[in-house]
């Protein structure tokens, strides 16, 4: 009988997910259902057996080949409690997700968030030859993981480590103040650095009187399309798209800069949805410029090697399948 393993990877819009084998190869393709996280963590139970059916189904394999799922969901968790609300509904929070879904399907269940999954995967991607791996996703919010030497990710005492989106940047709007994040301070890098910052800094800018002609000043849409289309304005080198981006990138890098310090991990990886756009390499230069900014000059060449890169920075390479194959190599690790 085969042996398989799933990663299932909870969104507030979908599930993605998918098999490995014991050898850890990928087996089939990975299976994408809607998700249901609000209308209540049963509603989205029954998702997740529909991706593992959908999954095992061209394989002519039946759930009973599955010894070990890994899980992960948009929000705070640990040791398979849910800490915070997030974009779930009320009835998530304090409830051991982990357990309640292995009695359900009968199989052990090993839960995170979905920075440390997409963290693993793109560790695991990356096979032999990666020391330590600091990931980070500008998305909806900010979010990471960090993977140590050797692949074992570190989640600290109480699974609540890698907020990376709610560190502190000493930058301030045009009237002099700290911008307030989604999570209710004020100052946060995610407060610059995500999809919700961005609509902001859009609303900001198209106020300004140098801005006036532009066509995303004249247009009528709501705030939310522009915002969306500012990544094909960026693409075709539009002045108030790169300025944007340009600042965006910079508080990046400086705010890297800081978690560098503190972790050394060598390389850094940035995710999200950025990482397919045509301007990814002027992004990638910003953040590094931020970076340099910030951080101590040991930390960006060797004072043994100056040709050396003691923090190199790459793009994401598992794309939207970094955080399910990420649980699914932790289901083989832990269940095989």
């Amino acid at each position: 009988m085969a042996r398989y393993f799933a990663g299932l990877d909870v969104g507030g819009t979908t599930v993605k997910s998918v098999l490995v084998d014991e050898k850890g190869e990928v087996a089939g393709s990975m299976v994408e259902v809607r998700s249901h996280v609000k209308e209540g963590y049963e509603a989205t139970f029954a998702q997740l057996e529909s991706a593992l059916d959908q999954l095992l189904a061209p394989l002519g394999a039946s759930r009973s080949e599955v010894r070990g799922i890994g899980l992960d969901v948009p929000a705070p968790s640990s040791h398979g409690v849910i800490w915070g609300q997030a974009n779930l509904a009320k009835n998530w929070v304090g409830c051991n997700i982990r357990d309640r879904f292995s009695e359900r399907i009968g199989v052990p269940v090993h839960m995170t968030n979905d920075g440390n999954a997409a963290a693993v995967g793109e560790y695991s991607l990356r096979h032999k030859g990666v020391g330590g791996l600091l990931f980070v996703a500008p998305g909806t919010g900010l979010g990471g993981g960090f993977v140590l030497p050797g692949g074992g990710l570190y989640e600290g005492a109480n699974g609540l480590a890698l907020e990376v989106g709610h560190i502190s940047v000493p930058f301030l709007e045009e009237d002099g103040e700290l911008p307030t994040c989604a999570c209710g301070w004020k100052g946060c890098v995610e407060a610059w650095v995500s999809l919700v910052a961005l609509r902001r800094r859009l609303r900001v800018e198209l106020a300004k009187s140098k801005w006036e002609d532009h066509e995303l000043a004249r247009s009528e849409s709501p705030v939310e399309e522009k915002a969306f289309r500012l990544r094909e304005f960026a693409e075709k080198g539009d002045a108030l798209a790169t300025e944007i981006f340009q600042r965006q990138g910079h508080i990046l890098g400086y705010a890297l800069a800081d978690l560098v310090r503190v972790f050394d991990p060598g390389l850094v990886v940035i995710g999200g949805g950025l990482a397919e756009t045509g301007f990814r390499d002027r992004y990638l230069d910003w953040v590094r410029g931020g970076f340099q900014e910030r951080a101590w000059p040991m930390y960006v060449h060797s004072p043994i090697d100056p040709e050396k890169a003691t923090t190199r920075f790459e793009w994401a390479v598992g794309g939207d399948s970094a955080a399910a194959l990420g649980m699914a190599f932790v289901a083989r690790e832990l269940f095989g």
